[in-house]
């Protein structure tokens, strides 16, 4: 369907409007800006109150504030003390003040005496006196357009070099003041009204230039709510063609099920039941199943995974285990091996670290329908990788497998079943935002006789009594990690520092006992061999790097030493920690850290000591990475967000879902005329992505 074009105002370049030009225009374009429709969703960082500035002897420590002072003196760094700050004294009516920024030696050509400043950043106390430390800041020049910059609320941009926030500010005004009224409503009447929402035209007047503190909440829940509408009618559309779409109804007689359940050393728990029937019954359905298999550390989705992999193949289908990386792929390739080879399952793996010709004569097979199940990365979906029958597809999404790679792999075969697992338990919102087109199955049990794992957090100066704490557990016949962080930039020190650590732990620490060590870069066979040692309780200790991180279980092992824990994110500790615990006897996890933590990194700790839920360490770590590092790499086929805020704004995502749930359910692919605005927006908002612009 073609798009109807933006009105010609809208569509209008940068340069040809008043003050711009070719120069002016290049630097709006580094900042993604090139017509007057870019301009005006360009919103602001934040808004200054500038009705209100904070008089310097008002300042608090620990507080941020907006003042205004002027300029009595500077002190650049001295020559060849380039780490020294560049510092300015200021004075304002009531008293003085110093402002401080590091690594910004240029300020000594741009700010000179008597000029004033709007300033805005953190006030602390040092060596007595109170220093705004690295604020943002702004030269008030006085003229006609001054009412823009100061007593209102000011809006402050995201600025790029050679573009002063004075100059994008006036910029901004004559844009909104000249084209607002040019932005046609996209919102349905009837929901507008339902949900109490202003026009989009006046939200983008107040959400640049507001009056009030209230105009600018009302401008940010409406242009959020468009945000969040646009994201959850794409993926409700998304879902709406899976559940019409014809796929493989899938109901053996079970044969496999029941004897790889009888053979499983414990029952299945409530949660693993209660999902199962949910799978089961996706998989007997004539449609795709979209499954999203939530479940913390250790509450057993493999097993329901396998029980999954296992009924498409008795119904004579081929089943695709996928992980993130090789790594996880070698792990999740040695547990799916050993619950489905004693039925005669043939699993093999396919990465890219295997020869060449031994890689070429797997994809044969797998093409020739010899290969019942395939463990491997990502690849496995890619361009070039071909199945004679593929039924289940089983993604261990780890954040990292999209909506778009979804949608590929939709197109192979005859629209196989997916089943998305995720050890990370998602808040609501992020489930919603990420996985809108899944349904979702939460395992929120974990299996009877696992116990909670006993946290503390330790120093250096106790590693003596914590040896001797592991040399204890030993004797009592337990086993032993103690895992290092390995950050990519430095994965060779981390490397040497893991070997060296191993070395003097079997020399010098336990040279009684038995110590292993297991790394990335060793290849397939030798990683296999130590795990197999280690279960067996052949190695007393082993050290290692987090490729131990997911799908190990050793029952026996009950201590977790992490060296330089506050080098980890929560979420990783959390799965760190899940590899003990899996036994009858206590479990430890000993967080070890240098003792001088940042504060980020002593709210990381503080996390995993006070919480084993992996719903309260999920939310944790989202509000201390954000949403956008908390997935490790942005999502890939979703549209971003210009307004909405995960975190702050969870309720207007859930007023947009049920209202993009409703709209999709009275008109699948957007042909009312009521809808023809929506959808000229929405194509332009997933452009190039998942097809939607396609027939359904």
């Amino acid at each position: 369907m073609k798009q109807t074009a933006a009105p010609p105002g809208l569509a209008t370049p940068l340069q040809f409007l008043k003050g711009v030009g070719p120069r002016r225009a290049q630097q709006l374009e580094r900042k993604g800006l090139s017509t007057v429709e870019d301009a005006l969703f360009f919103l602001p960082l934040r808004h200054e109150d500038r009705t209100q500035l904070t008089p310097f002897r008002r300042l608090q420590p620990g507080q941020a504030a907006t003042c205004a002072g002027t300029i009595v003196g500077v002190s650049p760094p001295p020559p060849g003390r380039s780490r020294a700050p560049f510092s300015a004294l200021l004075r304002d009516a009531s008293g003085y003040v110093t402002a401080s920024w590091f690594h910004a030696g240029y300020l000594a050509r741009v700010f000179k005496r008597d000029q004033k400043l709007v300033l805005h950043g953190r006030v602390a106390r040092y060596k007595g006196a109170l220093v705004l430390q690295q604020p943002d800041w702004e030269i008030v020049e006085s003229g006609e357009d001054d009412r823009l910059h100061t007593g209102r609320l000011v809006p402050v941009y995201s600025t790029t070099e050679g573009l002063p926030q004075r100059a994008l500010r006036s910029l901004m005004w004559r844009v909104v003041d000249a084209f607002a009224r040019e932005v046609p409503e996209v919102l349905p009447e009837a929901v507008r009204a339902r949900r109490r929402l202003a026009p989009l035209a006046q939200a983008l007047r107040d959400a640049h230039f507001p009056d009030a503190d209230e105009a600018l909440g009302t401008a940010r829940r409406r242009l959020a709510f468009d945000d969040f509408l646009l994201l959850q009618l794409g993926l409700a559309i998304l879902r709406s063609r899976t559940t019409r779409a014809r796929g493989i109804a899938m109901s053996p007689r079970g044969d496999f099920v029941r004897q790889l359940r009888a053979a499983l050393p414990y029952a299945l728990t409530g949660a693993q039941e209660r999902v199962w029937v949910e799978i089961r019954r996706d998989m007997a359905a004539p449609h795709p199943m979209h499954r999203l298999l939530q479940g913390d550390v250790g509450s057993g989705k493999t097993v329901v995974a396998a029980l999954a992999v296992l009924t498409a193949v008795e119904a004579g289908y081929q089943a695709a285990v996928m992980a993130p990386t090789e790594i996880l792929a070698e792990q999740h390739f040695m547990t799916f091996r050993q619950l489905l080879a004693p039925l005669g399952v043939d699993v093999s793996l396919l990465t890219s670290s295997l020869a060449p010709r031994e890689r070429a004569a797997r994809r044969a097979a797998l093409a020739a329908g010899e290969l019942p199940v395939v463990v491997g990365t990502h690849a496995l979906v890619q361009e070039g990788v071909a199945f004679r029958r593929l039924g289940l597809a089983v993604v261990d999404e780890q954040h990292r497998f999209g909506v778009q790679q979804r949608a590929r792999l939709r197109e192979k075969g005859e629209h196989p079943d997916l089943l998305v697992m995720t050890a990370t338990p998602i808040p609501r919102t992020l489930a919603l935002t990420l996985y809108g087109d899944l349904d979702v199955s939460v395992l929120d049990e974990l299996p009877p006789g696992r116990r909670p794992v006993v946290t503390v957090t330790r120093t250096e100066p106790k590693r003596r009594a914590i040896y001797k704490f592991l040399r204890d557990q030993i004797t009592e016949g337990r086993q032993v990690y103690v895992v290092y962080p390995l950050v990519e930039e430095s994965e060779a020190l981390d490397l040497k520092a893991a070997s060296d650590m191993a070395r003097r732990l079997a020399e010098d620490v336990f040279p009684d006992l038995t110590v292993g060590l297991l790394h990335g870069r060793l290849g397939f066979p030798e990683k296999d061999a130590i795990m197999r040692r280690f279960k067996a309780g052949e190695i007393h200790v082993l050290a290692s790097t987090t490729v131990i991180e997911v799908g190990i279980d050793v029952p026996n092992a009950s201590v977790m030493l992490v060296e330089h824990a506050e080098r980890f994110g929560v979420s990783q500790l959390h799965q760190l920690r899940g590899r003990v615990g899996r036994g009858p006897w206590k479990s430890f996890c000993i967080l070890l850290t240098s003792g001088r933590l940042g504060e980020e990194a002593q709210r990381r700790i503080d996390a995993m000591v006070s919480t084993s839920d992996g719903f309260k360490i999920a939310e944790a770590d989202l509000e201390l990475r954000g949403p956008g590092e908390f997935f490790g790499t942005r999502q890939s086929g979703l549209p971003e967000f210009r307004t909405a805020d995960l975190l702050r704004d969870a309720a207007i995502l859930e007023e947009a879902r049920q209202e993009a749930q409703a709209i999709v359910a009275a008109d699948p692919e957007l042909r009312d005329p009521a809808h023809r605005a929506l959808r000229t927006v929405l194509l332009a908002r997933w452009r190039g992505k998942l097809a939607l612009a396609s027939a359904g």
